[in-house]
């Protein structure tokens, strides 16, 4: 039980944090967290206000600097930030801006007096948090003729307001700012998240320019999509969507509940579908959604509901079928919606969704209307987007039966009741010691049954050729009774990851029984292809288990060397130990081709193939991972011609073997 504490809780136990503590030492609190994430929504926050400037048509270019040192610069060519004193406040705006909470410029928007019709900024909070979570805070203003210069350090302005006159060629303001150590867990922002952020902030904002420069490497990058979210989507989706980019837009105003104020509300949304590349992604304001919110909610139910009405009125149904889902749609579609509002609800300072009712309900009815039309206008492209919905529908349902079949099959342990026929299991319970070997028929699971240690060694039977696993379905795979005998047997389960089912059936390696699964077939035509054909398996299904090195294969002799003066065998594994064996040995020998497993005495099988002090083993190894899968799928899968030029161009070398059979 904890000690408990002696101190009295009175009136002079509650306290106030005050001036920059109250960003310093609780961030989370404003910028979502104290980590990278935090650190990363400074810039989000002083980026905001240069974008809402060059909105209202204020400057088209905007420049950022990422510097060695984790600093960061934004310039803009806006009107410049108000710095000077504010008559009304009795204050000077820098104070305001800097260094006060809920204090900005952007509270007014829905009134004809608001300098910001839609703006990214919204709370007056960005600019204060940024200043006072940096180590130093740099500000330039040029505005009204003179130039503006404040330094702030660790939340404290130092040396005032800097004002002279200026004969600048532009108006505008630069703020460079050092994310505090002291603040963040973590201020090294990756060059990917300016390039991510600035990308996105083009795509929405069409025609404006970002001019990115990074210290570090020495590169410059510029972002700029003339016509917005189309040229964007035109971009993601190439050359390989089978309807054309369709694009809407529209202006309209509306109030959340009937006693609150009407607001304006400018939206657009492109779309096309494509099976190669999908995409969802919405945009308010500027401000990347990545939670959604209402945007994503008008989406899914419009496509939905007009993608359903459409199949209907096609008759393209089959009695009693199910109705389409968004999951459908979205396997096969890229949606951007773009929307800006004079009142906006976030669900948080970060910006990540919108809750607007009256939005989530404008957005809906404008898309159901222009996808009726379209569909009108251009059936040929909506006969294909029903076909490929229903296309995905079905294989959704499809592997939804799949894996709770797959399931039922491998899932349950192997005892008595659940046995697996001719498979003997060893007695150690260590899976750190145990070893599977996989033989190849019954003959020779009767002589490595017998020359096994049964303490940590177990036998699994293959019955002639399994299925080729790269080519057959994987409902031809799991009606294989071998195949799923031995999943069960190995025990971890499988990895097969679909359009439909990324986690088919869930695949853990804790779960494995083995510390060592050992493939174990004759040194002939026929067992280099049962052996290839088990390997695929692996591949196909597990491949993590070739990743983690636990595959192995069991080197069978191919020459038994008999000194006949000594009475003593030798086993020869290739060519050159053959001449070695021979070569040392005085007098007569006698030499004969190795049999097969089944034919072998179990003594042999333990000294040649499961002693380990005697025995070869061959890791498949995962760095091998790409030239196995290239010869598996080339030699396997469904690549007829490239099968065709691999026995045109190498075919030769093995006419001898065709000869031997």
């Amino acid at each position: 039980m904890a000690e408990r504490r002696n101190k009295d809780y009175g009136n002079d136990s509650i306290s106030q944090l005050k001036g920059a503590d109250r960003v310093r030492l609780r961030p989370a609190a404003i910028l979502g967290s104290d980590g990278l994430e935090g650190c990363q929504h400074t810039f989000i926050e002083i980026l905001a206000n240069s974008i809402d400037e060059a909105r209202e048509g204020y400057g088209k270019v905007i420049e950022v600097t990422r510097f060695k040192d984790k600093s960061i610069q934004i310039r803009d060519y806006g009107r410049g930030c108000p710095v000077d004193y504010n008559e009304k406040e009795k204050k000077y705006n820098w104070e305001l801006v800097y260094c006060e909470l809920y204090a900005g410029g952007k509270y007014e928007n829905n009134t004809t007096d608001g300098n910001y019709e839609y703006s990214l900024g919204l709370n007056g909070l960005g600019s204060t948090a940024t200043q006072y979570s940096s180590e130093y805070m740099d500000v330039t203003v040029f505005k009204d003729g003179f130039k503006y210069e404040l330094h702030f350090e660790k939340g404290n302005n130092v040396g005032g307001l800097k004002k002279e006159p200026y004969n600048y060629k532009h108006s505008g303001t630069i703020q460079k700012w050092k994310p505090d150590l002291e603040v963040f867990t973590d201020i090294n922002i990756p060059l990917e998240f300016f390039q991510n952020m600035l990308k996105k902030q083009a795509v929405v904002n069409a025609g404006l320019k970002f001019v990115l420069t990074d210290e570090p490497s020495g590169e410059k990058f510029e972002y700029v999509y003339p016509n917005g979210i189309v040229d964007y989507i035109n971009e993601i989706a190439g050359d390989k969507s089978f309807t054309g980019v369709q694009h809407n837009e529209t202006q309209t105003k509306g109030r959340d509940r009937a006693d609150l104020p009407e607001y304006k509300l400018k939206m657009e949304f492109a779309f096309c579908f494509n099976n190669y590349e999908n995409m969802l992604e919405y945009y308010h304001n500027s401000s990347f959604l990545e939670n959604g919110g209402a945007p994503e909610k008008a989406v899914r139910s419009a496509f939905t509901s007009e993608i359903d009405k459409y199949i209907k009125a096609q008759g393209k149904y089959t009695k009693d079928e199910s109705k389409v889902t968004f999951t459908d749609i979205q396997d096969s579609i890229i949606v951007v919606t773009n929307s800006f509002s004079t009142m906006t609800s976030y669900e948080n300072q970060t910006k990540k969704a919108i809750t607007n009712k009256f939005i989530q309900e404008a957005m809906t009815d404008f898309i159901r209307k222009r996808l009726e039309i379209y569909f009108i206008e251009n059936k040929a492209e909506a006969d294909k987007i029903a076909e490929q919905v229903l296309i995905n529908k079905r294989s959704r349902e499809h592997a939804e039966k799949q894996r709770v079949n797959i399931k039922k099959q491998l899932t349950g342990k192997i005892d008595m009741v659940n046995r697996i026929k001719k498979f003997v299991d060893c007695r150690s319970k260590d899976v750190d010691r145990r070893e599977l070997y996989i033989v190849e028929g019954d003959s020779a699971l009767g002589s490595v049954k017998q020359g096994r240690d049964a303490e940590y060694q177990a036998v699994m039977p293959v019955r002639g050729k399994i299925l080729n696993c790269l080519k057959a379905s994987y409902d031809q795979i799991f009606k294989s009774e071998i195949i799923t005998d031995l999943i069960k047997v190995l025990g971890c389960g499988v990895e097969i990851k679909t359009k439909h089912s990324k986690d088919m059936t869930a695949f853990d390696l804790a779960s494995l029984r083995w510390n060592k699964i050992i493939i174990c077939t004759d040194a002939d035509v026929d067992g280099y292809q049962i052996r290839t054909l088990i390997l695929a398996m692996i591949y196909g299904l597990m491949p993590t288990l070739i990743d983690e090195g636990k595959v192995f294969i069991a080197e069978s002799p191919l020459y038994e060397i008999t000194d006949v003066k000594k009475d003593k065998t030798y086993f020869a594994f290739d060519e050159k130990e053959k001449a070695d064996i021979i070569a040392g040995i005085e007098g007569k020998y006698a030499i004969q081709r190795s049999k097969g497993l089944g034919e072998n005495e179990p003594e042999m099988m333990w000294e040649t193939t499961m002693n380990p002090e005697t025995r070869r083993l061959i890791r498949v190894m995962p760095e091998e991972a790409e030239k196995t899968a290239y010869y598996f799928e080339m030699l396997l899968g469904d690549d007829l011609s490239a099968r065709k030029t691999h026995i045109e161009t190498t075919g030769d070398r093995y006419l001898d073997d065709l000869d031997l059979m």
